[in-house]
């Protein structure tokens, strides 16, 4: 199973559902770490540019890799709008042959979950080796890592959202299935966006799956490939971890 499929699919939809669970919540967070950093930023599976254009817009140079091509061209959509000067460079490439040179970075953000979409030990290997070869030596790499999907209950077409978009003229309906594969460790979900105009409506369905790691799992991972745990942090403001934090948030440092 590869984790990337349906994203192309999601990401005509990708904004309006953050909008209203995720949100902006976090990117103050990644904001923050990234005026800590001396160097450019790197974001894996940057998607429509939810958290790269606010990190530019605060000052960052941001770079933003991704792997599929609808989601960077709604963030290219919105590049365009932002009127950033160029201080946020959008790629399509795979987080695990992160095409740039060694050291170029003083920080690799992997937001909401992005790691948990590679879901083989062999691909998230990959990923850790890539980013340890492209971040500079005492640079961060932070991971926000999705709290134990493997604990979520299983349910069969639930309608999870109801929205207008745009003007208001089409509304949308996320109608969802959770599937668990305990065993792997994933979770996945079979979603349909259905689009209702007036009298007309059109349906979408894709899959998208995640794999649940633990912080104790990632935190060994880490430091087999060379990175220094720096923090493990419970909520987006700093506070402290433990297993029943809705965020688990790690940052290791390059050795």
């Amino acid at each position: 199973m590869d984790g990337w499929r349906g994203w192309d699919d999601y990401a005509r939809f990708y904004d309006w559902e953050n909008a209203q669970t995720m949100g902006r919540r976090d990117v103050r967070f990644w904001q923050r770490l990234a005026a800590k950093t001396a160097g450019p930023v790197l974001e894996l599976g940057c998607g429509t540019g939810r958290v790269a254009i606010p990190v530019a817009r605060a000052g960052a140079d941001v770079v933003g890799i991704d792997r599929s091509a609808s989601m960077l061209a709604r963030a290219r959509k919105r590049l365009r709008r932002s009127k950033l000067d160029g201080s946020l460079q959008l790629v399509r490439g795979d987080v695990r042959l992160l095409p740039f040179p060694r050291a170029s970075f003083g920080l690799v953000a992997a937001p909401y979950g992005i790691l948990q979409s590679l879901l083989d030990d062999a691909t998230l290997e990959a990923a850790l080796e890539a980013v340890h070869r492209v971040l500079r030596k005492g640079g961060t790499f932070g991971i926000d890592l999705v709290s134990d999907l493997t604990s979520w209950a299983e349910y069969d077409r639930r309608v999870k959202l109801r929205g207008p978009v745009g003007r208001g003229l089409t509304r949308i309906t996320l109608i969802e299935s959770v599937r668990q594969d305990r065993v792997r460790g994933l979770t996945s979900f079979d979603q349909e966006f259905v689009e209702r105009r007036g009298r007309v409506s059109r349906s979408h369905r894709f899959s998208l799956a995640f794999r649940t790691v633990s912080v104790e799992e990632m935190t060994r991972r880490l430091d087999r490939h060379g990175f220094r745990i720096s923090a493990v942090l419970g909520d987006y403001e700093g506070g402290p971890w433990d297993s029943r934090a809705d965020v688990w948030l790690i940052l290791a440092t390059r050795h």
